[in-house]
C-alpha cells in the first residue's frame, strides 16, 4: 500500500480508504471484520464512515456502521493508534428539530455521540457530510474549530460541497482563524467527471485540500459487472438505483469494453483499471471503495501495486472527459 499526505497536512493517509456504508446493510456485522482485518493487512490505514450510515435501510437507526468500526477496534489491541477515522455529521440522528443539520447544538451532540459509537476519545478527520443552507457557516466552522481545540477532533473536511461553498468556508476560517476544512469527498469517477472538475478541482489544487472521492467504481457500474440489455445481478443495489440506470449508456458500455481490454493485457479486472486511472492523478489523496466480501476487497487491493501507461490514461480521458 502506499501512502499520500491529505491535502497540505502532514497526515499520511492510504491511497485506498475502506467506506463501510454497506456495513449493516448489504454487509452483515460478522463479514466487516475479516474485511476490516484484510484490509490492515493490506496496509490500508484510512476508513470512513458516517453517522447516519444505513439509517436509509428498513430497521437501521443510523450509527450502525460506527458501532461496527468502535466494536472491531475495541478488539484489536494497539491497532486505534495506527488507523485513520474519518466520520461526518449533518443527517438526521433521531427526533426534533435539532437532530439534524450543521449548528452548534447538533454538532456537538453528534461528535459526543460519535465518538461514544466508535469508542474512541479522537475522531481524527470530522467531516460535514453536505452542506446546511439554514446555519450561517460561521457558525458551523466556530462549533468545529472548538472541537479541535478540545482535542476531540483532529482535522476537519467536508463533503458534497459545491466550489463557491468549498470557497465561502475557506474565507471564513481565514477571516476568523478558525481550523478549515483540509479534504473535499467529491462525487467523482471515469464515468462521473465534469462536477468535480468544472470548478472543485482547481480550488482543491490551489488551497491545498486533499480530495477523497467517493462512488470511484460508480457503484459498481465500473466494476464491469453490468452489462448490455441485461438486468442487474441479482442483489446489486443498481436493481433500484436511478444513478447506476443513469450509467447505462452506449458510450459507457463501449467504455467499459475498452477497459476489459485493457484488463485482459495487463491481467487486471476493470475495478483496478478504473482505479488505477484515478489514482494517476497526483491531486488525489484516496479513493473510497466498499467491499462486501474479502474476496472483493482482495480483487480492488491489486489497484494500488502499478500504473496504467500514458496513452491508456490519455485515451480514458479523452472517452470520458466531458462526463
Amino acid at each position: 500500500m502506499n501512502y499520500r499526505h491529505l491535502g497540505r497536512t502532514g497526515l499520511k493517509v492510504s491511497e485506498l480508504c475502506m467506506g463501510t456504508m454497506n456495513f449493516g446493510w448489504t454487509t452483515p456485522e460478522e463479514n466487516a471484520g475479516p474485511i476490516f482485518d484484510a484490509f490492515v493487512e493490506a496496509g490500508g490505514n484510512f476508513i470512513d464512515t458516517a453517522d447516519i450510515y444505513s439509517s436509509w435501510a428498513r430497521g437501521n437507526p443510523g450509527g450502525v456502521a460506527e458501532s461496527c468500526l468502535g466494536r472491531w477496534l475495541k478488539k484489536r489491541s494497539g491497532l486505534r493508534e495506527k488507523i485513520v477515522i474519518a466520520t461526518k455529521v449533518r443527517g438526521r440522528m433521531g427526533d426534533g428539530p435539532n437532530a439534524e443539520g450543521l449548528s452548534r447544538k447538533h454538532i456537538f451532540d453528534a461528535a459526543e455521540a460519535s465518538l461514544r459509537r466508535l469508542q474512541t476519545d479522537t475522531i481524527d478527520l470530522y467531516q460535514t457530510h453536505w452542506y446546511d443552507e439554514n446555519t450561517p457557516i460561521e457558525e458551523t466552522l466556530r462549533a468545529l474549530d472548538d472541537l479541535v481545540r478540545q482535542g476531540k477532533v483532529r482535522y476537519l473536511g467536508c463533503s458534497n460541497y459545491p466550489a463557491w461553498r468549498l470557497m465561502q468556508a475557506l474565507w471564513a476560517s481565514d477571516r476568523l482563524g478558525l481550523a478549515r476544512f483540509d479534504s473535499l469527498q467529491p462525487h467523482y469517477n471515469l464515468v462521473h467527471r465534469a462536477e468535480f472538475e468544472r470548478e472543485l478541482r482547481d480550488a482543491c489544487r490551489t488551497y491545498g485540500i486533499g480530495v477523497i472521492p467517493y462512488s470511484p467504481l460508480a457503484g459498481g457500474f465500473l466494476t464491469g459487472k453490468y452489462r448490455r440489455d441485461e438486468p442487474p445481478p441479482a442483489g446489486s443495489r443498481g436493481l433500484d438505483s436511478g444513478r447506476i440506470k443513469g450509467y447505462m449508456t452506449e458510450a459507457n458500455f463501449t467504455l467499459l469494453d475498452r477497459m476489459r481490454e485493457i484488463g485482459q493485457a495487463r491481467g487486471r479486472p476493470v475495478a483496478q483499471i478504473a482505479l488505477a486511472w484515478m489514482l494517476a492523478d497526483p491531486l488525489i489523496t484516496s479513493a473510497i471503495i466498499g467491499a462486501n466480501t474479502v474476496e472483493q476487497w482482495n480483487e480492488i487491493a491489486g489497484a494500488v501495486d502499478w500504473t496504467l501507461g500514458d496513452e491508456e490514461l490519455k485515451e480514458l480521458n479523452e472517452r470520458t472527459r466531458w462526463q
